[in-house]
């Protein structure tokens, strides 16, 4: 088994299970449905962090990388969570965020008490001569990318939220703690790791401002020490484990720079996540905006990173969904009119695809986002600071609220829907996010009566059983359809063609005369006689295999 042919199951701790009854999932919750997740057949599960955290932004401001939240459980938790997957033949994949600490970690802390050790350890600049901040940037999260470092007049860098400090990656010993951490959790049977953000740990000894006009992510994505930084990560952790698989997010990155983190040769990552994709209904670049999705937007952007990646030789995560995205099924599909095809076709056009295919958690029983009505439903402070600015800016509230709704974070981190009970069958209590459409979609009636659920589970064991998905060749095909997403896999004689139509209406397509005869290898509609020029229906796929 490889990461080629491995499908990854990712769980949001804190909206999966409880098993307290105090609203917020735990492991001991991940523990009691490990059943659960060995029936989907998914290789590895991804946990997003656990770890002591201020949840300033989530559990992504750490303040202790070798700990377990008590929110969370405890580290006997942890390591009966691990021995029980893997007794599954499942592997766990750790949430590693070595860009930045929180500000509650005792290296900042030790920093601001005056320790020259630990203030090596962040970017801490002088104002520049004017008295203006130290560089131009603009945290990710709003506001400048600086804050005052204590009361020493001297400023210190985050390009996310003010709790979370940049870490300095030149600081040799900043990088032997990064080391530490992940030998920590390989001492405790972890092979996987997921490498937040991680691209950003190059930037220039030398911090400079970003010319007028110019975008400053330039400033400090995808530098060139950021191969030399992994490389050596890999040495010195998980690159001694021979079935270790990693994956990095990579924020405003490229192609050729995620091809040269892929190689195998160069010692990297196994694969890597970008976003790219998941911007074609951003209106003018700009995410709190209305706009239906640009499809032949998307089919480019699908088509030009899995030629990009495969003739460089690296290797893509495919996703639609996690943690900090909307739901897939209500922004490329229709959850209320066509929720079994729209949620089948969006599953087929990526795990047919080259790369290795992510789900995040209830993905595969169709959730999509939650009947909210007003900005008070939602918990994360981003969703509401937008809905804030946005009225500051002139939308009506209900405007506002629209868009909010449209692309909140919170849309995918309600409970996962286990039942039909006022709590979702996630807790006994008030859970911290209330789910809302729970009655309809669940688990329960997915493995009993449910359409998605096995449709799932069937294209991961194809995965595994079919090495044209796993190892073949990736190739577009009709990428000026402007409603079908089609490409052709080749591997070893056999090939396979993939139609997924993007389209709530009927769409036509031109099926090649060879594949005529083909097997209907993968489809979301009852069987019919193929056609040279083919008639799909609302969110059809199809994959045919000769």
């Amino acid at each position: 088994m490889t990461f080629k042919n491995s499908v990854i199951y990712q769980i949001y701790p804190k909206s999966f299970k409880d098993s307290t009854g105090d609203g917020i999932g735990d492991l001991r919750g991940i523990i009691d449905n490990i059943p659960y997740i060995a029936s989907l057949g998914v290789d590895y599960v991804w946990f997003n962090p656990f770890f002591p955290s201020p949840q300033r932004d989530n559990g992504y401001d750490i303040s202790d990388y070798c700990s377990i939240d008590p929110a969370m459980g405890t580290m006997e938790d942890f390591d009966e969570l691990v021995a029980a997957l893997e007794s599954h033949g499942i592997g766990v994949m750790l949430d590693m965020v070595l860009n930045h600490t929180s500000t509650d970690h005792e290296w900042f802390q030790r920093a601001l008490a005056g320790e020259k050790k630990y203030q090596d350890y962040y970017y801490i600049r002088p104002p520049q001569p004017d008295g203006s901040l130290p560089t131009n940037w603009v945290s990710k999260f709003g506001g400048p990318a600086w804050a005052p470092f204590g009361e020493t007049g001297d400023y210190y860098l985050h390009l996310y939220d003010p709790a979370q400090a940049d870490l300095d990656w030149h600081n040799p010993d900043v990088r032997a703690e990064a080391a530490k951490v992940v030998n920590f959790w390989r001492n405790r049977g972890v092979h996987g790791f997921r490498f937040d953000v991680i691209n950003v740990i190059g930037k220039g000894s030398q911090l400079l401002d970003a010319p007028l006009g110019t975008d400053d992510r330039k400033m400090y994505t995808d530098g060139p020490d950021v191969h030399a930084y992994l490389r050596e990560l890999n040495e010195a952790s998980f690159g001694q484990d021979p079935d270790s698989v990693t994956v990095g997010e990579m924020s405003s990155t490229s192609i050729g720079a995620c091809v040269e983190y892929t190689r195998p040769e160069n010692h990297e990552l196994s694969m890597v996540f970008n976003f790219h994709h998941l911007k074609v209904d951003y209106a003018d670049g700009r995410k709190w905006t209305l706009m239906e999705p640009d499809i032949l937007a998307l089919k480019r952007l699908l088509n030009d990173w899995s030629l990009g990646l495969q003739a460089g030789g690296g290797w893509n995560a495919l996703f639609w969904n996690n943690h900090d995205q909307p739901r897939a099924l209500d922004r490329f599909g229709d959850a209320d009119r066509f929720r079994y095809e729209s949620a089948t076709m969006l599953a087929a056009a990526i795990h047919l695809m080259r790369g290795t295919p992510y789900v995040y958690m209830g993905e595969e029983i169709g959730m999509s986002d939650p009947g909210y009505t007003t900005i008070d439903d939602y918990v994360d402070v981003e969703a509401r600071n937008a809905f804030a600015e946005l009225v500051d800016a002139g939308h009506d509230e209900e405007e506002a609220f629209r868009i909010v709704h449209s692309k909140a974070r919170d849309n995918s981190r309600t409970p996962m829907q286990w039942d039909s009970s006022a709590g979702s069958g996630f807790t006994d209590g008030t859970p911290w996010l209330q789910p809302t459409n729970q009655a309809e979609v669940n688990v329960a009636h997915e493995e009993t009566a449910g359409r998605i659920l096995p449709f799932y589970k069937r294209l991961i064991s194809l995965r595994k059983s079919t090495p044209v998905i796993s190892e073949g060749d990736y190739e577009p095909y009709a990428p000026d359809h402007p409603d079908v997403l089609a490409y052709i896999r080749r591997h070893e004689g056999r090939r396979l063609l993939v139609i997924c139509s993007f389209r709530g209406h009927e769409t036509e397509i031109d099926v090649p005369e060879d594949f005529l005869d083909g097997e209907v290898f993968v489809s979301n509609y009852p069987a019919r006689p193929l056609r040279p020029r083919l008639s799909l229906s609302p969110y059809e796929t199809l994959a045919l295999l000769v």
